[in-house]
């Protein structure tokens, strides 16, 4: 009696009937094995066949499939040794990174708050120094309005570089500012 019923799975309508997996693994043709053999080929299509299931097909035992020689079982486990040891070493190596990255960058930014607060003493210091000149200003407009050039200014300053010497020996006259007039 042939049974053209058709495989509910995956493959294409009417390429697979029970018929043809009928004396599989010497299964009769009875309604279990017919529904076996169903799920077995389902699972198989879906690629979720239970390890039981697969070793039957194969015929199998589950104890022949877990057994591995000495050798095997060795070169797995310095396998997994080394990979633990690449593996801690990796962790290390990235955290020594990161810390040396924290720290590179605490340091720049600690530089970079001694930059800015030197660039705001400079900027005091330039604020003071044009108030200076600023206050300077009149003194030389009065002293170009007289003639003196910058080489009468130079001698006048040498000048009183050498009366203030001399005044600090006890020998000269007491010194004048000559940037302002001579004392009267």
């Amino acid at each position: 009696m042939m049974l053209q019923h058709l495989v509910p799975c995956l493959s294409p309508p009417g390429s697979l009937t029970l018929d043809d997996f009928a004396d599989f693994a010497g299964l009769a043709a009875g309604p279990a094995a017919k529904e076996e053999l169903r799920q077995a080929i389902q699972h198989k299509r879906r690629g979720d066949m239970s390890g039981d299931t697969a070793r039957q097909l194969l015929g199998q035992s589950p104890v022949e499939t877990l057994r591995f020689t000495p050798e095997e079982s060795e070169r797995k486990r310095r396998r997994r040794e080394r990979n633990k040891i690449a593996a801690a070493k990796c962790r290390n190596k990235k955290k020594e990174k990161t810390d040396g990255l924290q720290k590179e960058s605490e340091k720049l930014e600690s530089i970079n708050a001694e930059l800015k607060a030197q660039i705001e003493e400079l900027k005091n210091q330039k604020q003071q120094l044009v108030y200076m000149l600023n206050l300077h200003r009149p003194t030389c407009i009065v002293r170009a309005q007289n003639g003196q050039t910058p080489e009468d200014e130079r001698n006048l300053f040498i000048q009183q570089i050498r009366e203030s010497a001399l005044q600090e020996l006890g020998l000269g006259l007491p010194a004048s500012c000559g940037h302002h007039g001579a004392p009267a």
